[in-house]
């Protein structure tokens, strides 16, 4: 079952990425991705991981516990596109959101697991480890980079 699973995704990857103009959208969106990502990284207080993900620590608390990769985390969050559209936000919700670590997208497995409970850090989430060249349509273009400010709430670490 998870072979056909996995192989019936390539195929959808496949077709979604040969379909006429997506290709052209994916590389107009990578190369837009790394523009962004190249200045920003020069910008004041920016890191960078050497996988690429992107971080500013908007507040810090000394001492604080950090989640484990595969905790619970609870955060309010905005996420944006580098144009400043907002695509989704539990703060205009009103209403913290909870979720298991592994089931997000890669830039908040590795990125939120550095934070501390009661820090907000801002994270720039390249396309490879967001929702990569396909994008979300219509919502997420193709190759778009994210832009999260997250503030993480709270974390549970699962028993094993």
């Amino acid at each position: 079952m998870k072979t056909r699973f996995v192989l019936t995704a390539l195929a959808l990857a496949a077709a979604f990425t040969s379909a006429p103009g997506m290709a052209a959208d994916a590389a107009k969106g990578a190369a837009m991705s790394e523009d962004f990502l190249t200045a920003n990284a020069k910008k004041p207080g920016w890191k960078t991981t050497p996988s690429g993900l992107q971080y500013h620590v908007d507040k810090e608390v000394k001492g604080a516990k950090k989640p484990a990769p595969g905790s619970v985390v609870t955060v309010h969050y905005a996420g944006t596109l580098t144009d400043g559209t907002e695509f989704d936000s539990s703060i205009k919700r009103g209403e913290p959101a909870t979720f298991p670590l592994p089931n997000v997208i890669q830039g908040w497995q590795e990125g939120v697991p550095m934070m501390g409970v009661g820090e907000s850090w801002t994270f720039a989430i390249p396309y490879q480890l967001a929702y990569g060249a396909q994008g979300r349509p219509p919502v997420i273009p193709p190759a778009a980079t994210l832009i999260f400010k997250i503030e993480l709430i709270s974390a549970k670490t699962l028993a094993p």
